[in-house]
């Protein structure tokens, strides 16, 4: 008996001190809530100047409340929900960028090549400050999204703030199908195979299969993957990815959140290219599943990792259907990388993506003319065209430095015969 008396005094003190609050309280704490919402509902639908949707009330307050989460958690209405499905299948209508969100701005991470938005000048960095004259400071990622998305044919403008701009400018882009090209290679000198991988949909594993065996056949020594301005794409994919490099059953990445438990992805015990000598570029536009990639070949030592610093994109999101066709997308966990390194970047502290092993840093206005002179590299025949002048053109002193380091590894390992 005297136990309980004892007990209860020091739940009775944990009470008073409010560090123990019942659970009945929290009920009552979540519905007062909800009642505020109910309130704001039946005002509105019975006092509002003029008669209102109901529905499209409840949609207005669900996507509201996905807002305030993160730039990537959304509710997403029916037809946004069907649209989204048709993305990572590799064909979809805009105009061909991948933005995300950097001190508050929406900001190009990348324009895919042979979109519009590649074929006007849009550059990874720029900053999309105002959509048909409405400004977007802000606005979440999914919701510029879908204003910059519409019909083929259709035309929409926005204007870009570039580093080192005084003034903002305008281009009027038209929207096309864009039917994303993940997988481009060549054969560089000293039989260094190059490949460059543009977004990681459900075509890429093959799409990489398919362009090493083709530079195997050529003779490839060594191995360039650039995944810079890799926005990323679908976690399946980059795992799959990682597996053509990592055997042994080596862990690729983790996810793990506050009500997710941990999931661990695994390489198969045997990889096709296991052993070839390799350089991995990445920049400030490689995000999500290029940083997996990244990460998991950088901790376990399989290729040197040479650029900038990576955009920090480690979120996971899960869609999750509702009953009426709509889905609530929402983050659920982060990305880790094999020793357990955060690939998300922190808004307050700055800190995640990955670093490079070789640290190049390249300024915005190089970055811009290298990724107009692209196409050079895949030019065999002929002349290669290209938007920026001979005068002009740039050095691509990352791709360089890969390029001397597999030249000497390959020297080191014939003297080693």
């Amino acid at each position: 008996m005297k136990k309980k008396v004892i007990v209860a005094a020091m739940v009775a003190g944990l009470v008073a001190t409010g560090l123990f609050r019942p659970v009945r309280s929290a009920v009552d704490d979540t519905y007062r809530q909800i009642r505020l919402l109910v309130d704001i509902l039946q005002l509105v639908r019975e006092q509002y100047v003029e008669e209102v949707d109901q529905k499209n009330l409840v949609y207005g307050a669900a996507a509201g409340m996905a807002r305030t989460l993160d730039p990537f958690s959304q509710f997403m209405e029916p037809e946004d929900h069907k649209e989204m499905k048709t993305e990572t299948q590799g064909q979809f209508g805009g105009l061909g960028i991948r933005i995300g969100l950097r001190d508050g701005w929406l900001t190009v991470i990348t324009p895919m090549p042979e979109t519009p938005a590649y074929r006007l000048g849009i550059l990874p960095g720029d900053k999309i400050v105002k959509i048909e004259g409405e400004i977007t400071q802000g606005l979440g990622v999914e919701d510029a999204v879908q204003k910059l998305r519409g019909k083929p044919g259709t035309k929409v403008t926005i204007s870009i703030v570039r580093e080192g701009d005084k003034d903002p400018r305008d281009f009027t882009i038209t929207r096309e199908i864009i039917k994303i090209q993940s997988v481009r290679s060549t054969l560089l000198d000293g039989k260094i195979g190059y490949v460059k991988l543009n977004e990681f949909i459900e075509t890429s594993e093959g799409d990489m299969r398919k362009a090493l065996k083709g530079l195997e056949q050529q003779g490839m020594v060594s191995l360039i993957l650039d995944l810079r301005n890799d926005p990323g794409g679908l976690l399946s994919s980059a795992v799959e990815v990682s597996k053509l490099f990592l055997g042994d059953s080596k862990i690729i990445t983790y996810t793990q959140g506050r009500s997710q438990p941990r999931q661990d992805f695994f390489a198969d015990g045997k990889a096709p290219y296991s052993s070839i000598p390799m350089a991995v570029l990445v920049n400030g536009g490689s995000a999500s599943g290029s940083e997996i990639v990244t990460g998991a070949l950088q901790d376990h030592k399989r290729a040197v990792i040479i650029g900038s610093e990576t955009f920090g994109k480690g979120s996971v999101q899960s869609v999750i259907p509702l009953d009426d066709g709509s889905a609530l997308r929402l983050t659920v966990a982060k990305y880790y990388t094999p020793s357990g390194r955060s690939i998300h970047r922190d808004e307050k502290t700055k800190k995640g993506g990955i670093t490079p092993d070789i640290v190049i840093d390249v300024s915005k206005e190089t970055e811009a003319k290298l990724y107009a002179q692209g196409d050079e590299l895949y030019a065999k025949d002929k002349a290669p065209q290209s938007p920026v002048k001979e005068t002009d053109r740039v050095k691509d002193e990352v791709l360089e430095r890969a390029t001397q380091i597999l030249k000497a590894e390959a020297v080191f390992q014939q003297m080693k015969k």
